[in-house]
């Protein structure tokens, strides 16, 4: 999932990497426009592939405490959010310290659909996806 994750957010133009495994402090994947995160805005995401599992308001906040001004989180879920780490978004995001931007499966696979056409041959290979057509009348 921290492949795919990279994959989109190099589609949408930014250099992205995957950190490498092990503690990671919510860091797995690193995205800037010049990618070494000197060029704002430097994205940092966190990736958790539990579908059966939603991401609640403490697990929110432990990501958002690793984060510096000029940062943006990306905090990815397929599991989606309780309604309190929800909240928690809205509360940082009314604050303007350090936006975060949640992103369930639901939205994951909108942005795969949306960026597809420009992710590299890495993020195409992890998600090999054909475009149908479908009669409009």
């Amino acid at each position: 999932m921290e492949r795919l994750v990279a994959a989109l957010l190099r589609a949408m133009g930014y250099k992205a990497r995957v950190t490498p495994k092990g503690p990671d402090r919510r860091r797995d994947v690193l995205a800037s426009p010049d990618g070494l995160g000197f060029q704002s805005p430097r994205i940092i995401a966190e990736v958790k592939h539990r579908p059966k599992q939603a991401m609640g308001s403490q697990e929110l906040r432990s990501f958002v405490g690793g984060l510096r001004e000029g940062d943006r989180g990306l905090y990815v879920s397929t599991g989606g959010f309780t309604r309190e780490a929800q909240r928690e978004a809205q509360y940082e995001a009314d604050r303007a310290t350090v936006p975060v931007t949640l992103v369930d499966l639901d939205d994951l696979a909108s942005l795969v659909v949306e960026h597809y056409d420009r992710f590299d041959a890495e993020g195409q290979a992890l998600i090999p996806l054909v475009r149908v057509y479908w009669p409009a009348w």
